[in-house]
């Protein structure tokens, strides 16, 4: 063997066997055969073995001799350990490191290195001398800061940092020029440095779930950016300059302060565009002309309370989300949009388009919509507007009208504590279909509610204070809509049970902290919006006895984990998860929409 090259002969050997005795809990971990088939392949696969410590002879792989060339001395061809390839990638996620070793040094040919989900809480500064690295997901870890090193890895072209607990970048973050995917959602940072300035190749930039208040408008020289993901903030206004990013394609601005909707007349390859749960008042011919690749407008959970004729000017939109606005009529025209595939209207006031048209589907309210273009532009012309359930008296009449010919009941926006007598004698003998007492300050449920049990099919508690519901409302059994969203509710009755026409049930922005156990024995409800609350388990057993359930909204609640068994909830056409503090499934898997994450929680049921 003497002709034959070592690698690191003599002290080197001498630190394989050492690394062997340090740490042999986490070496018994790493069969030998990784080991060797590392060798060959440049790639190491230590994920989810429970390592508290990499073994030293992890980091020396490509400078000790392998203890195979002390005990085989004829090699054949598979066998020629002096011709290893150097490890490129290393994967050490999901196990239980607290801290990296400086040894990772004797790695100078890394591209790829993967430690998300650990306990990490530092990175080592010898990090910065890997100068071949590409790709660094340290990811879902207990950082707090960033090594100043980091920005010496000039061909970095991938940063995940995200779920982590950083507050602050470093200032020298624009070093990393080749950077093009950085991620760090879900931290504390509440600035940007200016430096990001010099990212001008960064395609994708994730700064979703942290606490800034602004955007700094250097942002906007990032003529590279494609996605911008802004979600979670505390933003009140996006600089005007974001308006020249002329590469944009999918911008989030989802759950911010944001009153009014950017102008964004250079983003003219800009796809898709979400602006839900804002405070959003107003959406103009502005805001749209521009927007003309536009497929998803993405808009709920606003205030907005009408839409503009030129929403038809997005010829393009498939998508279009108006759910949770306080938006009473529709532009007929909107039915003449030829690619919208997708309208969600539910949570929103609208009386001019009959229930069970809304019921059908998008298809249908779009047909129906075309078939009233004609009576609109009559209306137009002659300036006069139908009356409608939404046609509010002042506070001291009541809108009977709405109670004979729509058989509407409503009493909405009138900062009430109690709904006055004088609203239920108006009543008469006519039958009532639908309430409406959104928008008051009521703390409880009318008594007099239960009169209208034999007609009663709809009701709307929306933005009051109610914190409990009372038995008089059980007992309306011809109920097929409850919407109780944004009161301060923590339970529900077992006695709804007998609600036995329920389909529709809204129970978002309340104070649940387990899903109702009422609702699995409510085999009629087709929809169940829970989302906003701090609901932290659900039963998926008693999910999938629901055959009828097709909507489950659960976002931004407290789940720490999805039970793999939801996956078998075939009937579900819409699953919502975003916001919830579990792991898995990935925000990417989430994105792919509900038949995908269906089909991941599946492959995930033990066997």
């Amino acid at each position: 063997m003497a002709g034959v090259p070592r690698r690191g002969a003599g002290d080197s050997l001498a630190g394989f066997r050492r690394g062997a005795g340090d740490g042999e809990a986490s070496a018994a971990r790493v069969p030998q055969g990784l080991i060797r088939a590392a060798r060959k392949s440049g790639q190491l696969n230590l994920s989810g073995r429970e390592l508290t410590e990499v073994p030293l002879h992890v980091w020396r792989i490509n400078m000790d001799t392998p203890e195979e060339a002390h005990q085989n001395l004829s090699f054949g061809g598979d066998d020629r350990w002096w011709e290893q390839t150097d490890l490129t990638k290393l994967n050490l996620s999901s196990n239980k490191l607290t801290c990296l070793s400086g040894d990772i040094t004797f790695l100078p040919a890394l591209t790829v290195l993967d430690v998300h989900d650990n306990q990490l809480t530092c990175l080592p500064s010898a990090i910065g001398s890997l100068e071949n690295l590409q790709k660094l997901n340290v990811s879902h870890n207990k950082l707090k800061d960033i090594p100043g090193e980091l920005i010496h890895l000039k061909h970095l072209k991938t940063l995940f940092l995200e779920h982590n607990e950083l507050s602050h970048l470093p200032d020298e973050f624009g070093q990393l020029v080749s950077l093009e995917e950085l991620d760090v959602s879900n931290n504390h940072i509440a600035s940007i440095p200016v430096s990001f300035s010099s990212l001008t190749s960064l395609v994708r930039l994730n700064l979703a779930s942290n606490q800034l208040k602004n955007l700094p408008i250097e942002i906007s020289i990032m003529k590279s950016l494609r996605q911008l993901d802004c979600t979670k903030n505390y933003l009140e206004t996006v600089p005007h300059e974001l308006a020249s990013m002329a590469s944009l394609e999918q911008l989030y601005l989802r759950r911010n302060k944001l009153h009014y909707l950017p102008n964004l007349p250079s983003c003219k390859l800009l796809k898709e565009l979400h602006v839900g749960e804002n405070q959003i008042e107003e959406l103009t011919a502005d805001h749209l002309k521009h927007l003309n690749s536009l497929c998803v407008l993405e808009l709920r959970d606003n205030k907005l309370k009408s839409l503009p004729d030129e929403i038809t000017l997005l010829q393009g939109l498939e998508r279009l989300d108006l759910s949770n606005n306080d938006i009473s009529r529709l532009p007929y025209k909107l039915g003449n949009l030829p690619q919208l595939k997708f309208l969600a209207l539910e949570g929103n006031p609208l009386r001019t388009i009959r229930r069970d048209v809304l019921q059908k589907g998008t298809q249908e309210i779009l047909k129906y919509l075309r078939s009233k273009i004609q009576d609109d532009d009559e209306i137009s012309s002659n300036g006069e507007l139908p009356v409608t359930a939404m046609t509010l008296p002042s506070q001291s009449k009541i809108n009977l009208h709405a109670i004979t010919a729509l058989k509407t009941l409503d009493y909405s926006e009138k900062q009430a504590t109690v709904i006055p007598e004088d609203v239920f004698n108006a009543v008469g003998h006519n039958p009532v279909t639908t309430v409406n007492f959104s928008r008051n300050h009521l703390t409880e449920i009318p008594e007099r509610i239960v009169a209208l049990k034999e007609s009663l099919c709809d009701i709307n508690f929306g933005f009051n204070k109610i914190s409990s519901v009372s038995l008089e409302l059980c007992m309306l059994h011809r109920l097929t809509h409850l919407d109780f969203r944004n009161n301060t509710l923590t339970s529900l009755p077992d006695e709804m049970e007998t609600l036995a026409r329920l389909q529709i049930i809204n129970l978002a922005f309340n104070r649940f902290k387990v899903f109702p156990d009422v609702l699995y024995h409510i085999p009629t409800l087709e929809t169940i919006i829970l989302a906003n609350n701090q609901v932290g388990s659900l039963d998926p057993l008693q999910i999938k006895k629901m055959d009828r359930l097709g909507t489950l909204d659960l976002q931004n609640n407290d789940l720490l984990q999805v039970p793999p068994e939801l996956g078998n909830c075939i009937n579900l056409r819409t699953l919502l998860l975003e916001g919830n503090p579990f792991r898995t499934p990935r925000a990417a898997i989430l994105a792919k929409g509900t038949a995908a994450v269906l089909e991941y929680l599946r492959s995930r049921i033990p066997t």
